[in-house]
């Protein structure tokens, strides 16, 4: 069965120092691939973009600095429960944004309520799944 957890936060777009502007961003867990965490941001004139990493990173995040490659989460400030940065990167470019980490973390505790972390692996035919996902990758790779 699927289940997911779905949320709405308001995030600001660092564009520079001067100027930033909020947006909405969704947060979206399904069950069906329990170990990411997708988040969809409405960029004003733009079509929405879904960047999907793991969910323990952004648990990670919200805590200390983490992150390699294209996703990088840090808090930000002193304070425990402040904002966090969320940096996305592809090649040269990269976006910033800054969000209120007391919704991710309520976000965070929906999502471990449904899969508790580290639990991920017990969902009945996740293997199966990930076992057909990549035998059509290999086969589309090969063809």
């Amino acid at each position: 069965m699927r289940e997911s957890v779905h949320a709405e936060v308001m995030m600001s777009f660092l564009v520079s120092e001067e100027l930033s502007f909020r947006i909405p961003v969704e947060l979206r867990y399904e069950t069906y691939d329990p170990y990411a965490v997708r988040l969809t941001f409405h960029l004003p004139g733009d079509a929405p973009v879904t960047w999907a990493f793991s969910r323990e990173l952004l648990v990670d995040g919200v805590n200390e600095p983490c992150g390699d490659g294209d996703v990088h989460i840090a808090p930000h400030g002193g304070d425990r429960l402040g904002d966090a940065l969320i940096r996305l990167q592809v090649g040269g470019e990269q976006a910033l944004f800054k969000v209120s980490i007391a919704p991710l973390i309520a976000f965070l505790d929906r999502t471990d309520r449904l899969v508790p972390l580290g639990q991920e692996r017990a969902l009945a035919g996740f293997d199966t799944h990930l076992d057909e996902a990549l035998g059509q990758i290999l086969a589309d790779s090969t063809g």
